[in-house]
């Protein structure tokens, strides 16, 4: 492989590992939400939740940075795709959150190789199961939104609030 080949699919990781990585900002600030408004019988779902999410947004911030980047920082807050006002929008929440997370890993497995292939195979199907969990209900190609009936160009997190202009539009 030339240099200008390696550069290029180390530019194509690293712009998908920040996506994972904006994803996992989102994530986390969802499951603030969700834990606020869950029933007591999923908190303790909702709390392995957020803290596999926190630890897969600070493994994504070594990596990153492995690849010489500057990690992509969490916005202040986030415009969720839909009120949350009861456990039951908390669930509907916490499933749309795995969901589109699933997706962003999908975008990781196409875009790199290796180890870390594997580990991003690994947080897709850890996000795929939780989305079942919390749905009640699978999907035939997690995170393949073309294959479970989305409408093209959906989005893989909530947009920030701040309107910064992230890379993370709303659904």
């Amino acid at each position: 492989m030339s240099d200008k080949a390696r550069a290029k699919a180390r530019d194509g990781e690293l712009k998908a590992l920040q996506a994972a990585l904006a994803a996992e900002h989102a994530a986390v600030y969802g499951y603030g939400v969700v834990g606020g408004r869950i029933g007591a019988g999923r908190r303790t779902e909702a709390r392995a939740a957020y803290d596999a999410h926190r630890a897969r947004r600070d493994a994504l911030v070594r990596e990153v940075r492995d690849l010489g980047g500057s990690p992509v920082p969490a916005d202040a807050a986030y415009a969720l795709p839909f009120p949350v006002q009861d456990s039951t929008a908390a669930v509907r929440l916490a499933a749309e959150l795995e969901e589109r997370v699933a997706g962003v890993y999908s975008d990781v497995v196409r875009a790199t190789t290796g180890g870390r292939r594997g580990e991003a195979a690994g947080a897709l199907r850890e996000a795929a199961v939780r989305a079942v969990r919390w749905r009640g209900k699978s999907v035939a190609f997690p995170g393949l939104a073309e294959r479970n009936g989305a409408a093209a160009g959906t989005s893989a997190t909530p947009a920030p609030a701040s309107g910064s202009g992230s890379a993370t539009p709303t659904a």
